[in-house]
């Protein structure tokens, strides 16, 4: 693409999102907390996702092979 056409549609870009912004900013800031809130299933999910999720003996193995009690 050309250099002008990046630039052309950046600018209007910005632009768009201003008024958008301007418009609209009551209703996404009045669903911040509810988006927050659903954001903790998926955080759970990808954060628990690396160590194997919930161990329900009490232990855990780490990476150097040693098991501790919880």
């Amino acid at each position: 693409m050309d250099r002008r056409f990046k630039i052309t549609l950046a600018i209007f870009a910005v632009i768009a999102l201003f008024l958008l912004w301007g418009e609209h900013k009551v209703h996404l800031l009045g669903a911040l907390p509810w988006l927050i809130l659903l954001a903790c299933p998926l955080l759970h999910k990808f954060m628990h996702g690396g160590h194997g999720g919930h161990n329900r003996s009490g232990q855990q193995s780490s990476k150097s092979g040693e098991q501790r009690d919880d």
